[in-house]
């Protein structure tokens, strides 16, 4: 699928959602961008704010086989994952698939579970496989993640792994709507029986996998791919960060940014493709010194004063090369 033919498909996309979630439009597409950029997307907000809607949207809108996790302190690995169960009338032990093996995982209230079981999903987000005693599966694909959690400050939840928190290429929040926005979420309800609004499939066979080959038919210019290493490595040399954002995120910033072009039906990637992703793409990944975190600095702040103060390349410069 080509670019322009992958930015209609995107529209369409998220015409959908939005007619399921109240929710800006640009929360939306990141969303979608980290699907387009094979990574996973993690929401974080209080309850009742759509994250359950929007995943299950997202996933029925793409026509893909979506499964839920609910996550809550007793759940185990092979709750996830699968087991081995013993068949009397073979005398086998026959793999039975957990729910991780579809398209589309809602990992629902992911930090209410023990830290062991938040790892189980480590090898299925990175490998597109699980290992079970021994023995790996392959996961189908497309294989994406969207993961809810609660704020850290929520009673019983666990703060997720650093290593964790990696593995996700997006990180966003639906937070609350306007007024207009709620009171449109009322007349809604007002025009349906059904408690819950549902979306529509609007991908044919085929073309949830198909629209994700186009981000890698966008050219980055050197300059804009140089900008993205500064960003990245800027995290590593703020006072105010301890950890900054890794070789990995370096990478998840550049397909980020090609998704965003392929959005919006552009062949090439330009420097507001990437501060555009810098926040959801890098944030998340950053380790604050305890100084920081005692004043309460915001890591989204930290990502906006990086961009302030860095130079940005000729966009000109980059589509004539």
């Amino acid at each position: 699928m080509d670019v322009a033919d992958c930015s209609r498909q995107c529209e369409m996309i998220l015409d959908e959602l939005s007619n399921a979630v109240i929710a800006d439009r640009s929360v939306l597409e990141s969303i979608l961008v980290g699907y387009l950029s094979r990574g996973h997307v993690l929401l974080e907000d209080v309850p009742g704010t759509g994250k359950t809607l929007t995943a299950r949207s997202f996933a029925t809108a793409l026509g893909l086989s979506a499964s839920r996790i609910q996550f809550t302190p007793d759940l185990l690995p092979a709750d996830v994952m699968g087991t081995h169960v013993y068949d009397e009338r073979t005398s086998t032990f026959d793999f039975q698939a957990g729910p991780v093996f579809a398209n589309v995982v809602l990992a629902d209230e992911i930090n209410r579970a023990s830290p062991k079981t938040q790892s189980a999903l480590l090898e299925a987000m990175e490998e597109g496989q699980v290992t079970v005693d021994g023995d790996t599966y392959e996961l189908p694909s497309p294989f994406f993640v969207i993961a809810t959690q609660n704020p850290a400050e929520q009673e019983g939840t666990f703060e997720l792994p650093e290593a964790q928190k990696d593995r996700f290429a997006v990180k966003t929040s639906l937070g609350f709507p306007d007024e207009e926005g709620e009171l449109e979420i009322l007349d809604r309800r007002a025009d349906r029986t059904a408690q819950t609004p549902s979306a529509s499939t609007v991908c044919a066979q085929g073309v949830a996998e198909a629209i994700r080959d186009a981000p890698e038919r966008v050219h980055v210019g050197r300059e804009v791919r140089r900008y993205v290493t500064q960003v990245t490595r800027a995290t590593r040399e703020d006072r105010r960060v301890r950890s900054g954002a890794s070789p990995r995120a370096t990478q998840r910033l550049f397909e980020a940014s090609r998704a965003v072009a392929a959005v919006g039906g552009r062949e090439y990637a330009t420097p507001d493709d990437v501060k555009r992703m810098a926040g959801p793409v890098l944030a998340h990944r950053l380790v604050l010194t305890p100084d920081a975190r005692v004043e309460n600095v915001d890591r989204r702040d930290v990502i906006d004063d990086i961009l302030d103060r860095l130079d940005v390349p000729s966009v000109e410069r980059q589509v004539r090369r």
